[in-house]
């Protein structure tokens, strides 16, 4: 089968592209941005990539369009595929119906921590022997690819909330018919097509009725909001898990900043965990993940030591390196739960030292100022803070600048924003930089920049 992707460079839409590759299909592909590392990875695969939505580049043999979510109508693309009668599908639609029948799907959603969820339950599978398929929003460092076919019964997918398609606006998870879906948290996001959270739950409880009986629902139990999505009815058992409250699978943090911690279910200890991940927010994602491999009858005991060597998605406190005694790292927290609970971890591992952000609204709620109140509190961890305001944000910065606990910066470039980190770092420093988008490469430009 000849298949055309529009949007191929997004992660989701990348990790099909793979698949569909992987299975034997030609693949060929347009993206309003075609750029590393998703552009590198499709190339290294053999797909044709497009800059832009011409109609021109989708070839006459083409037997399939694969319609991406940021697509919409009159796009160049969309209305050749339209005008023309070809066959099309969401990105969504074409994995249920091609990759995921007779697997036993296992679906990881929630506001925060799907991408991170998801690359650890494949490894704890593939660490167990199953050889698993997955679909990943981001890059595995243990595996290097964001998606493969498997050989095992076991499909891990990465279920986000957002809108389908064009012509579909359900959640893309609804497609998944997942026999275990993890549900990890619940707070307002995507303000650019939910108007408030129980908009979100919605869909979220579309999900749950889609779960089999024989299945498992995998839950947060600390989280209210997963509380009342269960509460408007539920037809498949649940496991809980939880920190600080009362669940099935637990853990008794042995070091503040979750790098080390005990695993209990059903009130037993099954061991200790020691693994290079920081925050208590990763010590709730991988609790989910041992509560899914249970599921499917994974030994958890036996694949926990598995979890010394795991190394995190690209992007998710990736040190980028350290120059002058000065540590970078790049990281996609783009909401202020995810801000404030990575820059937690971080606390806890350094201690004392100076922390020092670099922040970019990037993401559609960001932009649209749906968290503006929220960002400070989330930056409390912070000893300074850089922040991006581009002329084109929709709202001012200064008062999220003057309500920082520490040191505040509002800067209008990329450029300035190097400059003044510059300025203000000194030995012994960590820099994050915090964006869901590319930040003009201004990490590794702030590395360079910061050396001798």
């Amino acid at each position: 089968m000849n298949l055309h992707i529009l949007g191929i460079c997004g992660t989701f839409m990348g990790g099909v592209a793979a698949l569909a590759r992987e299975l034997g299909h030609r693949v060929q592909g347009s993206d309003a941005n075609v750029y590393p590392p998703m552009s590198n990875q499709l190339e290294q695969l053999g797909i044709s990539l497009f800059s832009g939505y011409r109609a021109a580049d989708i070839a006459p043999d083409t037997d399939c369009v694969v319609v991406g979510n940021a697509l919409s109508r009159g796009n160049e693309a969309v209305e050749f595929v339209l005008n023309r009668q070809l066959t099309y599908r969401s990105g969504a639609q074409w994995l249920a119906e091609n990759v995921l029948p007779h697997r036993h799907t296992l679906a990881v959603a929630g506001t925060h921590g799907k991408t991170t969820t998801t690359s650890i339950l494949a490894y704890l599978l593939e660490a167990a022997g199953r050889d698993p398929g997955f679909l990943v929003g981001g890059v595995p460092e243990n595996f290097g690819v964001s998606a493969r076919i498997g050989s095992g019964k076991e499909f891990v997918v990465e279920a986000d909330e957002y809108d389908t398609a064009f012509f579909d606006k359900r959640s893309k998870f609804v497609h998944y018919g997942p026999r275990v879906a993890i549900l990890n948290n619940l707070e307002f996001d995507h303000a650019d097509i939910f108007p408030d959270l129980a908009a979100i739950q919605r869909q979220f409880h579309h999900l749950v009725r889609i779960v089999p009986g024989e299945g498992l629902l995998v839950v947060n139990g600390e989280d209210a909001a997963l509380a009342e999505v269960l509460a408007m009815g539920c037809w498949t058992p649940v496991e809980r898990f939880a920190i600080d409250a009362d669940a099935e699978w637990q853990a008794r943090l042995i070091k503040a900043d979750g790098s080390e911690f005990a695993l209990l279910y059903k009130g037993q200890e099954l061991g200790v965990v020691h693994w290079p991940m920081l925050g208590r927010h990763n010590v709730m994602n991988a609790l989910a993940a041992f509560a899914a491999c249970h599921a499917v009858g994974v030994d958890v005991a036996a694949v926990m030591p598995a979890l010394a060597g795991f190394i995190s998605v690209k992007r998710r406190m990736e040190v980028v390196g350290s120059a002058r005694g000065i540590t970078v790292y790049d990281d996609f927290a783009h909401h202020p739960t995810a801000i404030r609970t990575t820059l937690e971890g971080l606390r806890a591992r350094v201690g004392p030292a100076r922390i020092l952000v670099a922040m970019e609204p990037r993401s559609n709620s960001m932009r649209l100022g749906a968290h503006a109140r929220q960002i400070a509190p989330s930056l409390d961890a912070a000893d300074a803070v850089v922040f991006l305001h581009r002329p084109e944000l929709a709202w001012d910065a200064e008062a999220v600048v003057s309500a920082l606990k520490g040191e505040g910066h509002k800067v209008p470039t990329v450029d300035a924003l190097i400059d003044t980190l510059q300025s203000i770092a000194r030995e012994g420093d960590h820099i994050v930089f915090m964006s869901n988008g590319g930040f003009e490469g201004a990490p590794r430009r702030c590395l360079e920049a910061l050396q001798p």
